[in-house]
């Protein structure tokens, strides 16, 4: 029974609005790259190469190598969901990069035992079959640098959704992102605006009557073909990096500020028409060979264990870093000490910048 419950679930809560949706594709909003999470997710503005596709496109540009390459593999909830991302971004000139980004967040092996009892009310674990729920995202990124205006640098991302829920239903979803990045000296400012147009998810589910009757012996609305929409979310970066000791150790700030406009959420500023949460992180280098990163984000205001009083919670984050040649390392321990019930998270990636003979 609890297994056709989490069918029913899974189809129910990734049912279809026909307007704007708060929470829609969250898998978007993980985050990746041990760096970015380390610190808290503030990297909007000091995001590059690979990963910067997803954090901020303007930030391509930053690349030093003809080729990135970014990779990363997470499991939360004990393995149950895997998390997956690729980035690559290549060089065209001196004033253009392009990028792809895909990423996969799924749950596989779900076991459905909507037919475990046959028509003669006999249980035959044979025909249990096993589905997955899989979103599956791809970033088409490209970034430009405005020759005529020193330091600033324009991008965006095309993107493109696939949802799946087993053979229940699917969904393709398209999006638009844009984003800015100017830098003067050592100081960065940045703007990433996600989902500038809204991301449409045009969902459609294909129900066997088994299913169909389960729905309505457990006085569960079945889902309908419909519309799912993402509204835009705008986030505010900024940046300055000091460096010391002969520029042996460099010492980079980071503070974000994340607005939404979906309604109103449990964050620092919050309304029913905009929210605003803030996020901090911060890196200390040493001769750009290893590093030590921290960062304080997901600040929430959430009632207390009896549920009379609201207090503020705050997520730290830590992580390393280790830079040798064309590969870096990053390590990030998140979700550390907050309110939820979710484990700690490891999260390792690797990034490798190759350089073409005609850049040596």
């Amino acid at each position: 029974m609890f297994k056709v419950r989490v069918i029913l679930v899974l189809l129910l809560t990734m049912g279809i609005k026909t307007h704007a949706q708060k929470y829609s594709n969250e898998f978007l909003n993980i985050g990746v790259g041990g760096r970015a999470l380390a610190m808290a997710n503030a990297n909007v503005a000091t995001a590059e190469g690979a990963y910067a596709g997803y954090w901020n496109p303007s930030g391509l540009l930053g690349q030093k190598s003809n080729l990135d390459i970014g990779l990363q593999h997470a499991e939360y909830f004990a393995g149950i969901a895997k998390y997956d991302f690729v980035g690559l971004s290549k060089r065209i000139d001196s004033n253009s990069v392009a990028g792809i980004s895909l990423l996969r967040f799924g749950v596989d092996n779900i076991a459905n035992t909507l037919d475990l009892v046959d028509a003669n009310g006999n249980i035959d674990y044979n025909r249990i079959l096993p589905f997955g729920v899989v979103d599956f995202a791809a970033l088409l990124s490209y970034s430009r640098r405005i020759p005529k205006l020193k330091g600033l640098d324009i991008g965006g991302n095309v993107k493109i959704i696939r949802r799946k829920i087993g053979s229940f239903g699917g969904a393709w979803g398209f999006g638009l992102d844009a984003s800015v990045k100017y830098q003067h000296k050592n100081w960065i400012l940045a703007a990433m605006a996600r989902d500038v147009t809204g991301t449409f998810n045009a969902w459609s589910y294909t129900l066997d009557q088994k299913t169909i009757s389960t729905f309505l012996q457990t006085n569960n609305k079945i889902p309908s073909n419909g519309l799912e929409i993402t509204s835009p979310k705008l986030i505010l970066g900024v940046a300055r990096k000091f460096n010391f000791w002969k520029d042996r150790i460099s010492v980079l700030g980071e503070l974000d500020m994340i607005n939404t406009f979906d309604g109103q959420r449990n964050t620092v500023i919050s309304s029913k028409l905009w929210n605003l949460e803030p996020a901090f992180g911060l890196e200390v280098g040493y001769k750009g060979f290893v590093f030590l990163r921290g960062g304080l984000g997901n600040i929430q205001k959430q009632l207390n264990d009896r549920a009379t009083l609201y207090i503020t919670t705050v997520q730290p984050n830590i992580g390393v870093g280790v830079k040798y040649e064309i590969f870096t390392l990053d390590y990030a321990l998140t979700d550390i000490g907050d309110r939820s019930a979710a484990l700690y998270s490891n999260i390792f990636s690797l990034k490798i910048a190759l350089n073409s003979k005609m850049n040596k």
